[in-house]
């Protein structure tokens, strides 16, 4: 599967440590940085360039990391076509793509550890969108919400 990540410089260390097991894995991984971790940068940087190489196909899924999760899952969340997700728990990791078809993934470094980080990786990009009616009937409510307040793309490039 093909990956896009990006971090912040409180998500850095984790986000290397993700980077390297879905390497291990087979995946391709389009990392997006930060490329260090002591000096402090914008994690919505990082959340614009993860949120549209999934809005534009490039990758299949996002993975963001900044200290808490939750900055990262309020901006990418702005743009259409991207549900992040912030998941410290496995139920979570899987159910929001199940049920929810989660495509961005999102982790508090300071939230969580290393071996947990990597189990909800793991088992965020192993769960398949059911299909089922009921979620299809919510999503498409979704979409409704985008295609009346969302942004379809960024306007500055």
């Amino acid at each position: 599967m093909k990956i896009a990540v990006g971090a912040d410089h409180a998500g850095f260390p984790l986000n290397k440590t993700i980077v390297k097991e879905l390497q291990k894995a087979g995946h391709e991984v389009l990392d997006f940085g930060a490329d260090r971790g002591d000096v402090p940068d914008d994690y919505p940087d990082y959340a614009k360039l993860v949120a549209e190489a999934v809005q534009a196909g490039r990758v299949e899924r996002g993975l963001l990391v900044c200290g808490s999760g939750v900055g990262v899952t309020a901006a990418a969340n702005k743009f259409r076509g991207i549900r992040a997700c912030m998941c410290h728990d496995a139920y979570s990791a899987h159910q929001g793509v199940e049920h929810d078809d989660m495509n961005v993934l999102c982790l508090g470094a300071l939230v969580v550890g290393p071996s947990l980080a990597i189990d909800l990786v793991h088992t965020f990009l192993n769960a398949r969108f059911s299909g089922e009616e009921r979620h299809l009937r919510r999503l498409a409510k979704i979409h409704t919400m985008e295609d009346n307040w969302c942004v379809r793309e960024s306007h500055d490039k």
